[in-house]
């Protein structure tokens, strides 16, 4: 099986509890800054419109025409505004082509509609009030209108808008940083949480200490059960292991050694099962011991040094052929697998080389990506068929019977590496013989 893939980069809890809280805190403050002012408009008109009635009530009261039906121009009323020229407050009388108007709009008129707006002296923008009223005297309606100058309006609403989106911004800062600061404390239990799961995973701790929020005490004491029922199963599996190797270890010494002065033909009877019995034995209680690592959790071994410690072995055993390693791996390179472990994969394959290659072994490490180390072993024997590389993994498989050993490293080596998510290929190496690649993960930082 190969090495998983890198996750894809996703937003922590707390990144996506703090965008949450970001967008509704964004969307109400531009709710409030738009919406506060339109009301606070409202509000600042219908104020100057009632103003503006008091004046309309009082030109309506003042109105009188003469003898030959026209319009007396009112008294001045109570506001002196309207006899300041251009003062931004004024009323006009009209009565079919007869008008008067206030002293304040001077030589100018009120223009403009209910739709476009209306405009005074200087393009004053104004708020406008009308009021048809019949006299006795008259045949037709007058119009009294009473406006004002909205400017220092808008001036006002405009200040209080500036103020009210700097107090909202404010606002809405200081309750990010406090749902941040709500949110940090809240998370802080599941970092607390994942430094005791580091501790374990680096050997440092065998299961998760500390006192746990209610919430979170159910998830805690289910992962150290968890450690727990592993630990007690590695602990048996290699109990297991060592009591049926000690077990079986007797009783096939004295098989061999019986069969051993047995004649010819009885004895070419009986070594294929006691082979066939050793190789079972040694499968299963290798599988047995790789089960068996108590700190797989936290494994990190260096390769290049136990390449050299098992050349150094290789080369006494081996020595007759005249074989030479050269170790090319970078002596800081790690992977995240338990020494013995590494030994057995390590071992198996450079063995295996040893056995077969002509003058030269190469171990060197072409690649490598964030989660996993390759290594390669490769040698210049005669190599195996095309056709035979997947058979040659399998357990108990030998592609030459004349050659001394059991057909199970290479398949060893497969279960170890798959054990530990990593994968064994095989192929022609450029040097003429096997070529070994295998992937292995890289330790966590």
């Amino acid at each position: 099986m190969p090495i998983r893939a890198p996750h894809t980069s996703l937003p922590s809890l707390r990144s996506r509890l703090l965008i949450a809280a970001a967008v509704w805190l964004l969307g109400i403050t531009l709710a409030a800054g738009y919406l506060m002012p339109s009301f606070i408009k409202t509000y600042l008109v219908d104020q100057e419109k009632h103003q503006l009635y008091i004046y309309l009530d009082e030109l309506t009261a003042q109105i009188d025409v003469d003898n030959k039906g026209n319009l007396i121009p009112p008294r001045a009323l109570s506001n002196p505004r309207f006899q300041q020229p251009y003062s931004g407050l004024y009323w006009t009388l009209n009565v079919a082509d007869n008008e008067l108007r206030s002293r304040s709009l001077w030589d100018t008129r009120i223009t403009g509609d209910e739709e476009s707006g209306y405009a005074g002296p200087n393009k004053q923008s104004l708020i406008v009030l009308t009021r048809n009223i019949l006299l006795p005297e008259l045949d037709e309606p007058v119009t009294l209108t009473v406006a004002i100058n909205q400017e220092r309006l808008l001036k006002t609403l405009n200040q209080l808008t500036g103020g009210l989106w700097l107090i909202l911004l404010v606002m809405a800062g200081g309750i990010l940083c406090l749902i941040w600061l709500q949110v940090s404390w809240s998370l802080w239990p599941l970092r607390r949480l994942q430094k005791s799961l580091k501790q374990v995973r680096e050997g440092e701790a065998s299961e998760l200490s500390g006192i746990y929020l209610a919430e979170i005490r159910p998830v805690v004491d289910d992962l150290n059960a968890l450690l727990f029922h592993y630990q007690e199963l590695l602990e048996r599996a290699r109990n297991h292991a060592g009591n049926l190797s000690h077990a079986l270890k007797t009783p096939i010494a004295v098989l061999n050694n019986e069969v051993a002065h047995l004649n010819v033909q009885e004895r070419s009877k009986l070594e294929p099962s006691l082979q066939q019995l050793q190789q079972h034995i040694d499968y299963h209680l290798g599988r047995a011991r790789m089960a068996g690592a108590s700190n797989i959790l936290s494994a990190k071994t260096a390769p290049s040094s136990r390449v050299d410690a098992i050349s150094m072995a290789m080369d006494k055993v081996y020595a007759h052929r005249g074989v030479v390693l050269v170790n090319e791996l970078d002596s800081d390179l790690q992977v995240a697998i338990e020494k013995r472990d590494l030994d057995e994969i390590l071992g198996n394959l450079i063995e295996n080389s040893y056995k077969w290659a002509n003058s030269l072994i190469r171990v060197h490490q072409p690649e490598q990506t964030s989660e996993s180390v390759l290594l390669v072993i490769e040698d210049d024997g005669p190599g195996i068929d095309d056709d035979a590389y997947q058979s040659a993994i399998k357990r108990g498989v030998r592609l030459d019977e004349t050659t001394p050993g059991t057909g199970l490293g290479l398949n060893i080596v497969t279960e170890l590496a798959h054990s530990y998510r990593g994968e064994l290929t095989l192929c022609r190496s450029q040097l003429g013989g096997l070529k070994a690649s295998i992937t292995l993960p890289k330790p966590r930082k």
